[in-house]
């Protein structure tokens, strides 16, 4: 299940279009992964600094579905797609919060990111995260499965 964070527009991340900058979709992204990491149980700074071990951005992609503006709710949904070996992925979707209750798509995107020493030496994710990592990947199947139960129209048997 992914993880959930809010975030209200700020007139300094709109454009003279009044629009959301694209650029900040990504500071967003960052926000959803940072929480997302907490709610697991990571210590970001503690992985720093006790395992040498940081995880840099070597792929981002974003793809805008409806634009974000002033004042608006965003909601913010992480998930971690892949971990193998030192390459971790994330996939994000930003939603507007209506007033009504409902979401309007507002973008999705995925980063990848390489697991390495302060030096920029590739290692393994520290154990205690894989593990953390892991689960949550495997949590998110699980409700991806049954999103998707809940869709389809029952069969008749003969």
């Amino acid at each position: 299940m992914p993880i959930v964070s809010e975030q209200r527009v700020r007139y300094a991340e709109t454009d003279q279009m009044n629009v959301v900058y694209y650029a900040n979709y990504l500071v967003w992204f960052e926000i959803g992964r940072v929480e997302l990491l907490r709610a697991l149980g990571f210590d970001y700074k503690q992985m720093e600094d006790e395992y040498d071990c940081i995880l840099p951005v070597v792929e981002a992609s974003c793809r805008y579905r409806s634009p974000a503006r002033y004042d608006d709710l965003v909601q913010i949904e992480a998930d971690p797609t892949l971990l193998k070996n030192s390459v971790l992925k994330f996939a994000y979707r930003l939603s507007r919060k209506e007033a009504d209750g409902s979401a309007t798509l507002l973008a999705e995107g995925e980063t990848v990111h390489v697991v390495c020493t302060h030096s920029m030496q590739r290692c393994p994710m520290p154990r205690q995260y894989e593990q953390a990592i892991r689960d949550a990947m495997q949590a998110a199947k699980l409700d991806r499965t049954e999103k998707q139960d809940e869709t389809q129209e029952p069969t008749l048997q003969s």
